[in-house]
């Protein structure tokens, strides 16, 4: 089969975690053991992540400079794309004995100027803030903020990835054998203008639907979102919490779940199995055994 693995934020940064190299470095070693399972049980594996705390470090950091000295958005994602992708590369090579060639590819990702997002910031960048020191920096440097749980970080517009002009590039890596990753951070956003050039433009693409698009457009058997989650919940968090084994996409999409976290995956994973593919979500250390149907959540079509 040839699958997908879309790495969440903690396969680089466990919850709580510093955003340091070091601690980066010893997640994606973890993560590097997991996803080489998949490739060792005979798979083909495209593997795409997130980048939501280290763009928001690098626009921090970018803060310290003038105004027209820092960076957009577009540039910090192509930035966080290659620095992750270079420590999945190096230790996904180190854990497959370097015996399959892996490549890092920075993934330009079409999106739509009009798309409504733009004037409503949804996704989260950055580190967690207490209510009243967000409020303080949001109005200092002009941030929309929003509450992720008990806490409070810096939201920006989060369009729908509409084409990936990369793709083509992509598939000649694969038609080679190389383990590709790629769409890291949901893909640089870019427009394409009436003269069919293209340009960056101030966004983050959600990590998930960038990830089921390209799943899509390569034809891919299988899409795993991996997350630090077992499953996906009803009721979670409550006394009457139950983990779901396997949903349509229909019976996905009527689920009421939370737009910051599980929202985006459900939706995400639907989408793709609506196209006749396995969709799973689950805890990165049991990608082979949701990909096997014995963990995780599993989004089937009809004739499951």
């Amino acid at each position: 089969m040839l699958v997908v693995a879309a790495l969440g934020g903690n396969a680089l940064l466990k919850r709580g975690e510093p955003l340091t190299a070091e601690n980066q470095r010893a997640n994606v070693r973890d993560a590097a053991q997991a996803l080489a399972r998949i490739v060792k049980a005979g798979h083909r594996l495209v593997v795409t992540h997130g980048n939501g705390p280290q763009v928001g470090l690098l626009a921090l950091q970018g803060a310290a400079y003038k105004p027209d000295e820092a960076y957009p958005l577009d540039v910090l994602g192509a930035e966080t794309g290659g620095m992750i992708g270079y420590m999945i590369e190096q230790e996904l090579e180190n854990a497959l004995d370097h015996a399959q060639p892996v490549a890092t590819l920075l993934t330009q990702v079409v999106v739509d100027a009009r798309d409504p997002a733009f004037g409503k910031p949804t996704k989260f960048i950055g580190p967690v803030y207490e209510r009243e020191e967000a409020e303080a920096r949001a109005k200092a440097a002009g941030w929309a903020i929003a509450a992720d749980g008990d806490k409070w970080r810096r939201v920006v517009p989060s369009p729908a990835p509409q084409e990936i002009p990369d793709i083509r590039v992509l598939r000649l890596l694969l038609d080679q054998g190389v383990i590709v990753i790629c769409t890291g951070g949901g893909g640089i956003p870019v427009l394409r203008l009436p003269d069919g050039s293209m340009t960056g433009i101030e966004a983050v693409i959600d990590k998930d639907a960038a990830s089921a698009l390209l799943a899509r457009q390569l034809g891919a058997d299988a899409l795993l979102l991996l997350t630090d989650v077992d499953a996906v919940y009803r009721g979670f968090g409550t006394p009457d919490e139950a983990a779901i084994a396997e949903l349509t996409p229909e019976e996905a999409r009527a689920l009421d779940l939370p737009a910051g976290s599980m929202g985006p995956k459900i939706r995400a994973a639907a989408e793709f199995a609506s196209h006749g593919g396995l969709a799973g979500i689950g805890r990165l250390d049991q990608a082979t055994a949701i990909l096997e149907k014995r963990a995780g959540t599993r989004i089937v079509t009809d004739g499951r």
